[in-house]
């Protein structure tokens, strides 16, 4: 039996927290998830002092009236990804991060983690997908909002100096915050397997955990799911989070489904020779 690789995805659920970020780390590491996820970016890199939120984080984050300063709220530095590589460590749970930018990078670089997380919004990103092609590390591509030429595009350049191929798993994703399960398509898991030979996982936004469970039984290697200590508190992606109840259940349902899989082979087995 394959088991797929489960990414609880902290992301900015911590609030601009540390302690908030531990305590979903110990959460994460209860729930039996294989990785805990955080974001490494300069909201300076990412975006202008005017630009205006997203409707869904104007919906749920009350307290920043545009994208910059609510970035620059939530922004982790280099000394708290410190702490927290160590928690996850102390935890033996595996700490990765979502990278946006060069300067970014370079700190996760220092950090020397065993993954690199590309999110969807850089998969156009030349400068940034060049620099980790220099790396020979697992890299972990989303491709939301990206058509199959975006995705082929991303891949040439990713594989154009050290990383081989077999070490990047691109992960089918749609963008929204929730994601309406009308719109999240988890059956294109099979086009991209077919189209670029590669390994898929899934980035799950929908409401509920049924399209992540779709998509391991369609084969993916790696499912990502937000989550939060509560469900309720204020930012942008709390409302589109499992709570730890739910995450629980989550990645219960997922293991189960993998032993139902099974090895894909019709035969007569065990438990029913006994019955002859």
């Amino acid at each position: 039996m394959k088991k797929t690789f489960i990414i609880a995805e902290a992301g900015v659920n911590h609030n601009g927290k540390i302690s908030f970020a531990k305590k979903l780390i110990k959460i994460a590491k209860k729930c039996n998830a294989d990785a805990v996820k955080f974001q490494l970016f300069n909201a300076l890199d990412l975006a202008t002092q005017n630009a205006p939120k997203a409707k869904y984080q104007k919906k749920n984050e009350k307290n920043y009236s545009n994208q910059f300063y609510m970035l620059k709220k939530y922004q982790l530095n280099f000394r708290e990804l410190v702490i927290l590589k160590n928690y996850c460590k102390k935890l033996n749970i595996e700490f990765l991060c979502s990278v946006f930018d060069i300067n970014s990078l370079e700190l996760l670089k220092k950090l020397k983690l065993k993954k690199i997380k590309i999110p969807s919004g850089e998969i156009n990103n030349l400068p940034l997908l060049t620099k980790i092609s220099e790396l020979k590390i697992p890299t972990i591509l989303s491709t939301g909002m990206s058509s199959l030429d975006d995705i082929q595009y991303a891949i040439n350049i990713l594989t154009k100096k050290n990383l081989e191929k077999k070490l990047i798993t691109i992960l089918h994703c749609n963008t929204d915050y929730p994601a309406p399960l009308k719109y999240a398509n988890v059956a294109s898991i099979t086009q991209l397997k077919n189209s670029f030979n590669i390994k898929v996982g899934y980035s799950d936004h929908t409401i509920g955990i049924e399209s992540s469970l779709a998509a391991v039984a369609l084969g993916a290697s790696i499912i990502e799911k937000h989550f939060t200590i509560n469900r309720n508190l204020n930012g942008p992606d709390h409302k589109a989070s499992l709570n730890p109840k739910q995450l629980k259940d989550f990645i219960i349902k997922i293991r189960n489904l993998e032993k139902s899989l099974g090895d894909g082979k019709k035969k007569i087995t065990k438990n029913e020779k006994k019955k002859y």
